[in-house]
């Protein structure tokens, strides 16, 4: 079975849960867009998604991408399915008009690149890029390398990578050696070894613009010695580049997208932004890159819910102990989504699957805001929400899609470990989600040691407070607002005399500030529900009540998990 895009579970969030068509109109570029032009694009997104995408998806895995002497092969119907991709407009959805794109809102976008996901991650990891490279260079290139660029990024005419990694330096920036060495011409000669590219060589587009983190002569040491650097595959007379494929990476999963080792002979760039500010322009493109990522979890996530489900209601097994009202005088088994044990799987994750959509397009729209609003105040808010919620978004909900699609395998038995249902794709797919675009342990650390304890935890407890304004009568999210600010409190001082304690309870601070995230979005979700939403009780109320039978508890699980932690550093 193929992914299926359900357009009405997300129009239903995005009009009913978060008011996202008439927030949206507040804001200037926006102003025309209404809820039949949403439907209108989410309709269209859905069509090409299940009908071009979604096909590929077991070829993909199966065949694989090829590579021969420095050239890549994509799996085959990859090529045409992207040359219709951006032909249709696909990539430039939230672009800005002026640079050749549609002006629509990110929330789009973000259910288009969710649904992509689900239908094929392979594929979907080549466009992937193109809004944090076109947000990169839109903010921080010059005026020349914009001109020659930035439309065909923003068209998706041409694709784009982030080279940062080297074999020696992982999440260590600081440790790039790639140089960059200036010229008389304005331009710089790029030499150095990058590991871990996706897309670093490929079939799909006429050209590939590289963004490379590099090291200009005699530049400070560590991450402020860090420049950036772009590198097309083919330069502006036609040329090729000195950039080279070396190999691509065998992987556990993700077999339609070529992760590349690239070489770089001094080949032929340019600086975007300034030197030794490498790192400030490569962050616009990496913060873009980590909400992406938390669609994919969530997309993935979905996905494996959707072939389990379809399976439970498919599958016949042993009598279930609660005698469904549809069960004929001679059946000799039940179905397996009758069974209580099957239920708890399917309807935990469907669960983390709407609160984390919720939580993801109003991550979203608050980026619009922060772009767009005209009071500094809400801009600085919607800041602040970006900031804080992004990190956790990434960890939780790549978590999730792996621990999840395996609970989904789980509902298929011995079926699900062998490759006929498609599955065990799916687990192997989500599981780097985890690690490329900073691990969920770096998540982590960044939300509690640079975000919440560098200010005593008053960014976070405003956010907070602006949250618990609309939910006055969901009385179980405001006490988990209360504890999470209790225990940020007992956290800053019990680090006081243990430094290192942020760093071991930060996956744990992180889950709990998740967990009651995913409180408030269910508890959005419940308010938006009517008497004439469809499917009411069979898709609404069970994962709402999974929800607060075996998702919720787990967070008082998390806070005593830091306490102990923290009480534990008082004695040292």
């Amino acid at each position: 079975m193929n992914y299926q895009p359900l357009p009405d579970d997300v129009r239903f969030l995005l009009q009913a849960v978060l008011d996202a068509p008439n927030r949206l109109r507040a804001l200037a570029p926006f102003a025309e867009v209404d809820d039949e032009l949403h439907a209108q694009v989410l309709g269209e997104a859905g069509k090409f998604v299940a009908e071009v995408v979604a096909p590929l998806n077991r070829g993909g895995d199966e065949i694989g991408c090829r590579f021969d002497h420095g050239a890549v092969t994509t799996p085959p119907g990859f090529r045409d399915a992207y040359q219709a991709f951006w032909q249709a407009g696909w990539p430039a959805l939230s672009a800005a008009p002026e640079d050749g794109g549609q002006g629509l809102p990110a929330v789009l976008e973000a259910v288009l690149y969710e649904w992509l996901s689900a239908a094929n991650h392979g594929f979907t990891m080549a466009p992937g890029l193109l809004h944090g490279a076109y947000a990169c260079l839109e903010h921080h290139g010059s005026s020349e390398l914009k001109a020659r660029y930035l439309a065909k990024i923003a068209s998706g005419e041409w694709l784009a990578t982030m080279c940062l990694t080297e074999a020696h330096a992982g999440s260590d920036l600081g440790q790039v050696r790639t140089r960059a060495v200036p010229q008389p011409n304005g331009s710089v000669r790029v030499a150095g070894g990058k590991i871990f590219i996706s897309g670093g060589e490929h079939d799909l587009s006429d050209n590939i613009v590289h963004l490379v983190l590099c090291r200009l002569p005699n530049a400070p040491a560590g991450p402020k010695g860090l420049s950036l650097a772009l590198v097309p595959k083919i330069l502006a007379d036609g040329a090729r580049n000195a950039v080279h494929c070396e190999r691509i990476e065998e992987k556990m999963g993700l077999h339609g997208s070529p992760t590349c080792v690239m070489r770089f002979d001094d080949a032929t760039g340019w600086l975007i932004g300034e030197p030794n500010r490498g790192l400030a322009a490569m962050f616009v493109m990496m913060n873009s890159a980590r909400l992406h990522v938390a669609l994919q979890g969530i997309g993935l996530l979905d996905a494996a819910w959707q072939k389990a489900d379809a399976y439970a209601r498919e599958r016949r097994q042993m009598r279930a102990p609660i005698v469904p009202a549809t069960r004929g005088p001679n059946d000799a088994a039940d179905l397996i989504i009758e069974h209580p044990a099957i239920r708890r799987i399917l309807d935990t994750q469907r669960a983390w699957v709407d609160g984390a959509r919720v939580l993801a397009y109003h991550t979203a729209f608050e980026l619009d805001v922060a772009k767009h609003h005209p009071d500094v105040a809400r801009r600085d808010a919607a800041q602040r929400w970006c900031s804080l919620v992004t990190p956790v978004l990434k960890a939780a909900c790549t978590q999730q899609a792996f621990s999840g699609a395996s609970e989904c395998l789980q509902v298929f038995g011995g079926h699900g470990y062998v490759r006929e249902w498609g599955i065990e794709q799916i687990v192997r797919d989500a599981r780097i989600t985890m690690i490329y675009e900073g691990t969920k342990e770096i998540q982590a650390i960044d939300l509690l040691v640079r975000k919440v304890l560098a200010d005593g935890g008053a960014g976070l407890g405003t956010l907070l407070d602006e949250l618990a304004q609309d939910t006055s009568a969901a009385t179980g999210v405001v006490d988990r607002f209360e504890r999470l600010r209790e225990l940020t409190r007992t956290l800053a001082e019990a680090a006081r005399h243990d430094s290192a304690l942020p760093y071991w309870v930060a996956d744990d601070y992180l889950r709990a500030v998740a967990l009651a995230l995913l409180g408030w979005a269910w508890s959005r979700i419940e308010a938006g529900l009517g008497t004439d939403t469809p499917d009411l009780a069979a898709r609404w109320q069970a994962p709402a009540q999974a929800l607060h039978d075996w998702v919720l508890p787990e967070f008082n699980m998390r806070v005593q998990t830091v306490l102990a932690r923290c009480d534990r550093a008082r004695l040292v």
